[in-house]
């Protein structure tokens, strides 16, 4: 059965969010959920007001990290919708005899308004599959949720021999084979979030070259997949070793916001991140 949660706002916002993977304890993710929560409770201005945040626990906190949330909003200290819990993944079904398995439904019903789908790891690790990510993002839909969707070239130098810009059509051509899969299996009006994340540059020490991002994501963009949806339903993030300082030489004209690794891990850092985006509103 469907479940309506959270809805991310329909205009394009600027977002940002992080992942704790699978390197945090239960009790090391509620502090630094705290953590967060005081930090955006002590900003005192309306400098966030144009800004959403995410934040990805693992599975078995999730629920935890709501309630976090949930009781920082019923105190007056965050606005709920503007701080959207997601997961690290779930299955295409909503119920069913599939053990060990995650349900969409169950985690729209906990509070959960966000999944994140197809990161690398998954596909190298697991098995993911274009397919499956498909089939996951239609179900997270059917209940109400957000897909986050993992999109990235594997190779950092196809087009070898045509320069940067041949390097930029190459990873373009394949980041848009996995966006038409999804896209073309969604409602026009479904909200969906693309993470611009090049494998190769994932756990990197430093981003993938400015331009090379930047070409990237503007091809996405102005793909008829992209183009032919509502307005604003479609916002792209860049995640690969993305830090401070990043989403100002990127440009806010053409990425959305950031998917933020384990540098934000520590509170600080992250706040920093988001900090840096909502002036870029400015």
């Amino acid at each position: 059965m469907a479940t309506t949660t959270q809805t991310i706002p329909r205009r394009r916002r600027r977002i940002v969010g992080v992942s704790t993977k699978m390197y945090f304890s239960a009790a090391r993710t509620k502090s630094f959920v705290n953590a967060i929560l005081s930090l955006l409770a002590s900003s005192g201005s309306d400098s966030l007001d144009d800004i959403d945040i995410f934040i990805v626990p693992d599975h078995v906190t999730l629920a935890g990290v709501v309630c976090q949330v949930e009781t920082a909003a019923a105190a007056g200290r965050v606005e709920r919708k503007k701080v959207i819990i997601g997961a690290q993944d779930c299955h295409s079904a909503e119920s069913g005899a599939f053990t060990g398995a995650v349900s969409p439904a169950v985690l729209a019903e906990v509070g959960c308004g966000m999944v994140e789908l197809g990161h690398a790891e998954r596909r190298r690790l697991f098995g993911e599959t274009d397919e499956s990510v498909r089939d996951k993002a239609k179900a997270v839909v059917r209940c109400g949720m957000v897909p986050l969707v993992c999109i990235g070239e594997v190779d950092g130098f196809g087009g070898k021999g045509k320069g940067a810009e041949g390097r930029v059509q190459a990873a373009a051509e394949e980041v848009m084979v996995q966006v038409r899969s999804v896209l073309g299996a969604l409602p026009a009006e479904a909200e969906v979030v693309l993470a611009y994340e090049p494998v190769w540059a994932i756990g990197a020490a430093e981003p993938a070259p400015v331009e090379h991002v930047r070409g990237v994501v503007r091809r996405v963009r102005e793909s008829a997949e992209v183009k032919g949806r509502r307005e604003g339903s479609v916002r792209i993030v860049y995640g690969g070793s993305a830090g401070p300082g990043l989403f100002e030489r990127l440009g806010g004209d053409v990425v959305d916001g950031l998917f933020l690794g384990r540098f934000a891990h520590d509170p600080e850092q992250f706040y920093r991140t988001v900090c840096e985006v909502a002036e870029g509103l400015m």
